[in-house]
């Protein structure tokens, strides 16, 4: 279960190889988000990575120690009880410190504020961000492992869990039983501090409801204080679409997936023709992942070539679009970079993307596609499985 030593010193190598380039007067980062500090110490506590340049990094952890010690193999892990442990020991600490701004609180600055004495700021995420983006070996084998659980479980399982006049937590409770019996570690982890049991979940129009998620697609929602899950009321029926867009987890890793349904009778042909081409645009995306290829450039290829009348409701549905094609994925399901404007770093062979062409359809709901691809020099390959989709259960 512990991350390998090599895969810990690897990571920490390249972190600061690559802050060296990016910031060459860096001094100390300090690390707290939970799963960063997974990530470069192989175990989830509370505690402070501390890196300085020319130094060993330390793990300060408050609790627990003991847990740390079992778990991990990082080679420099320290019990404090406060910050105020750190400053004894560290006397003479740079005025500098970098941190991760999008994810450490302010309670949290201003404590570690208090005891080490920094007076400036600078953030450390995308260099965090960019180390991550590439995957080892050993972080791939585990995404291959989600992949096979996802594929097996959304292509195999589902359609005999459908059955008319059961409802959408009904299906998400199903699913989600049969996930963890297969493997899933039983929840998803995205940025910002937000975590999701499974995913999107919706029989027709439900696919399309608007939400907080900056994602295309929609789902009703159990109520206003939990807008996850789907409606108890809304049981399906002959003729429903039935869309799927959940994430599976193996030992922290995360693949997406989405698969969609015909339930009963199929959906109207012009509904069938716009999802046959979402596919064919994700195919056609996961065949420019490639070492090289610029994301940004990527995007507007495949943007450019849609007619206006197919972008209406693409990726979205009514005001509810969003601005991308697809989406990094490992620890977090939402990583970097993207498929979309503004990412313009070039891709590198071992990043993992999530692509999801989708096209909302009024009375009908979400069409489209998801699945989990590596880059490689042949262009992406897949881990999630190659249906098509609109799998009929009649």
């Amino acid at each position: 279960m512990r991350v390998p030593f090599c895969e810990l010193t690897n990571r920490m190598s390249r972190f600061r190889d690559l802050m060296d380039r990016k910031n060459p007067d860096w001094e100390i980062v300090a690390i707290l988000e939970k799963i960063h500090l997974y990530y470069f110490t192989g175990t989830m506590q509370d505690g402070v990575l501390l890196i300085p340049r020319n130094d060993e990094a330390v793990f300060w952890v408050r609790q627990s120690y003991e847990r740390a010690l079992d778990e991990s193999f990082f080679p420099c892990i320290r019990e404090m009880h406060s910050y105020r442990d750190i400053a004894a020991v560290m006397k003479s600490l740079p005025k500098t410190m970098y941190l991760e701004t999008d994810l450490v609180t302010m309670a949290q600055f201003q404590r570690l504020q208090k005891y080490l004495h920094f007076t400036e700021v600078k953030a450390v995420d995308a260099e965090v961000a960019a180390v991550r983006s590439v995957k080892s070996g050993y972080e791939l084998s585990l995404m291959e492992q989600a992949g096979k659980i996802h594929r097996h479980v959304l292509e195999d399982c589902v359609p005999d869990l459908l059955s008319e006049g059961i409802d959408e937590v009904e299906l998400n409770s199903a699913i989600y039983s049969l996930m963890v019996q297969e493997g899933h570690q039983g929840i998803m982890r995205f940025g910002m501090f937000n975590e999701m049991v499974l995913g999107q979940i919706g029989f027709g129009t439900s696919s399309i409801c608007p939400t907080c998620v900056n994602t295309p697609g929609g789902i009703s929602g159990m109520y206003p204080a939990v807008p996850l899950m789907g409606c108890r009321e809304r049981r399906l029926r002959d003729g429903d679409l039935v869309y799927v867009d959940i994430g599976c987890g193996y030992k922290g890793y995360h693949t997406d997936k989405t698969t969609t349904y015909m339930f009963g009778r199929p959906i109207p042909d012009g509904a069938v023709q716009v999802h046959e081409q979402c596919v064919e645009i994700q195919n056609e995306l996961a065949s420019l992942l490639k070492p090289g290829a610029i994301p940004s450039e990527i995007y507007t290829s495949l943007i450019d070539g849609l007619s206006p009348e197919f972008l209406k409701d693409f990726m979205g549905f009514g005001r509810h679009q969003v601005k991308f094609l697809g989406h990094g994925i490992g620890l977090w399901i939402d990583e970097k970079p993207v498929i979309a404007k503004g990412f313009d770093e070039p891709l590198e062979e071992g990043m993992v993307f999530a692509l999801e062409p989708k096209k909302g359809i009024r009375d009908v709901g979400l069409v489209g596609i998801e699945n989990t691809f590596v880059v490689t020099p042949q262009g992406g390959r897949c881990i999630t499985g190659d249906n098509p989709g609109l799998i009929p259960v009649f």
